[in-house]
């Protein structure tokens, strides 16, 4: 049975959406990972790797079997490194889908690692850290689609 789950993303900022697909991880794992990873695609983000972390540490602060890390390797080294046997995806869509499925396929083919997709609740399918950034940009409220102190944080940072 799998004890130790990994869920990782660019986190920035970790949203509603993201802290639900976590907290169910921890209904399934005895441990769970929060990896704060580098993402090619994306530019450099918003806020700092140890920004990120403390913003998903107060956002799950109710949890003891997390732990949030950063790593920018290959996401199985970091797995095969610290005894994970599951890594944990949220899809919102069927893009999403589209997206994760190749990089499981090629994550179990590497390191026979399996994953997990959660499908993410439909009050958060819409939201996404970019739309959420952009809003807050333009003087909107994104209020309810980010954890407090994370409102709070890029309000500070955006306007």
């Amino acid at each position: 049975m799998s004890t130790h789950a990994v869920c990782p993303g660019s986190f920035d900022p970790v949203t509603m959406g993201h802290v639900n697909i976590i907290e169910r991880a921890t209904q399934l794992f005895e441990q769970v990972t929060v990896l704060v990873t580098a993402n090619p695609n994306k530019p450099s983000g918003l806020f700092s790797v140890e920004e990120r972390k403390a913003l998903i540490r107060e956002a799950l602060k109710d949890h003891e079997n997390i732990r949030v890390e950063h790593w920018s390797g290959l996401l199985v080294e970091y797995t095969q490194n610290n005894g994970i046997d599951t890594i944990v995806k949220g899809l919102r869509s069927s893009l999403d889908y589209d997206y994760e499925l190749p990089m499981a396929q090629m994550n179990r083919k590497l390191a026979g690692i399996d994953t997990v997709f959660l499908m993410t609740d439909p009050k958060y399918g819409y939201i996404s850290s970019t739309l959420c950034k952009e809003v807050t940009k333009y003087g909107g409220d994104v209020s309810d689609m980010l954890p407090d102190a994370v409102n709070r944080a890029m309000q500070e940072k955006l306007r």
